[in-house]
């Protein structure tokens, strides 16, 4: 099974399961309990974590609230600050091309009262900083935009965004779960106070996320959404997952070891991936800005298809995906491609393809031959691409 699916999740490390296995049962301890020995180790193997994830993004310990994955982090970013800043007002700037997550969170904010400004994107996936620079009003306590597009691959301007945001004194949260890890991602650096990703995007468990928030320059308070305990900080109640907040640090340290050798390893496996594609599928194109993009990212459509159709003719040998994970039992056309300019018939012929560390040169070649072969058998059995030739 050829694995191009790494932006629905990504394999454990086997380093990382190695990390976390003595706390399922040889160190079983709560790290809050404070009167025995396994309580005490448990303790410290999580403090030891919370350092690996926050050296990844050169940020303070203090500053990594760990929850259950970047969905949880997403809603206590979005709905806590909602909450804390309501004196300064109820208004919230985020993109069409956001996850789910965040704008199911922004939906659950408009229904308590919040007024959320959903922003276009341009034809190439990014959004003009022009029109977010005006939208931005006195009473906006947050804008949210997503580092890198799950489902294009497309980086968005960070440091550009953050100098808007700080001009106008707001806060900017961002959905980062496809970038940390991947590439170089410092959210003091680039001027956002909110940052949200999960373990499982970098080769560590499921079930672990974390949310970044700013303790200087500014110091950014939130409002729990979570109750019951008072663990991490007061802001995300609840036992902490010892195990999972391990084998999220062994990652964050491996992925701190590995990133920038990966990024230059991916990247030419990618662009063969897209050229050949391209070049031997007729009338396919890509999805996004060619350059301002994940390395590891290709999203490709092939006209006169369905891509549910295409992935059934190799899902015992391909993983791929049509969209976001979190998405696909919905049949509507994805969002993101959408609000892009394409089509409904255009979105619903898009594949994803996302590589990872464990994609290796004759992976891609195999994949090339499986997605060329099942479009054209496709396109065989259609009377509308039949009505094309000429």
């Amino acid at each position: 099974m050829i694995y191009l699916d790494n932006n629905a999740t990504t394999p454990c490390d086997p380093k990382v399961v190695e990390a976390m296995l003595p706390y399922f049962y040889e160190q079983p301890g709560n790290a809050a309990s404070r009167n025995h020995a396994l309580g005490w180790l448990a303790e410290d193997a999580v403090k030891s974590a919370r350092k690996q994830v926050a050296n990844l993004i050169s940020a303070e310990a203090k500053e990594v609230i760990f929850t259950s994955g970047a969905t949880e982090s997403d809603n206590l970013a979005i709905l806590g600050t909602l909450e804390q800043y309501r004196r300064k007002g109820n208004h919230i700037i985020t993109l069409k091309t956001e996850h789910k997550a965040v704008l199911d969170a922004c939906g659950r904010a408009e229904q308590l009262g919040a007024e959320v400004t959903y922003l276009n994107v341009q034809p190439d996936g990014l959004v003009d900083l022009d029109e977010l620079e005006a939208t931005i009003r006195p009473d906006t306590v947050l804008v949210s935009i997503m580092w890198g597009n799950n489902e294009t691959g497309v980086l968005q301007p960070m440091q550009e965004i953050g100098a808007l945001c700080d001009k106008h004194g707001t806060l900017l949260m961002s959905d980062a779960t496809q970038v940390v890890g991947k590439l170089p991602c410092h959210p003091r650096e680039t001027g956002v106070h909110l940052m949200a990703f999960s373990a499982h995007k970098m080769y560590g468990p499921k079930g672990v996320g974390g949310l970044y928030v700013s303790r200087r320059q500014p110091k950014v308070s939130v409002a729990a959404q979570v109750h019951g305990g008072g663990h991490e900080q007061g802001l995300r109640s609840g036992t902490l997952n010892v195990p999972g907040i391990v084998g999220f640090g062994k990652a964050a340290a491996l992925a701190k070891a590995q990133m920038e050798a990966e990024a230059q390893r991916l990247r030419p496996l990618r662009d063969q991936l897209e050229q050949q594609l391209l070049r031997e599928v007729p009338r396919a194109f890509l999805n996004g800005h060619p350059e301002h993009r994940l390395p590891h990212v290709s999203n490709i459509a092939f006209p006169f298809t369905e891509s549910d159709t295409v992935m059934m003719r190799f899902a015992q040998e391909l993983a791929l995906s049509s969209g976001s994970a979190c998405t696909s039992a919905s049949v509507e056309p994805s969002h993101v491609l959408r609000a892009m300019g394409l089509t409904a018939e255009e979105a619903h012929s898009s594949l994803r393809f996302s590589l990872g560390r464990f994609t290796r040169a004759e992976d891609i070649e195999r994949a090339v031959d499986l997605v060329r072969n099942a479009v054209a058998a496709v396109r065989a059995g259609s009377p509308v691409w039949a009505a094309q030739q000429p």
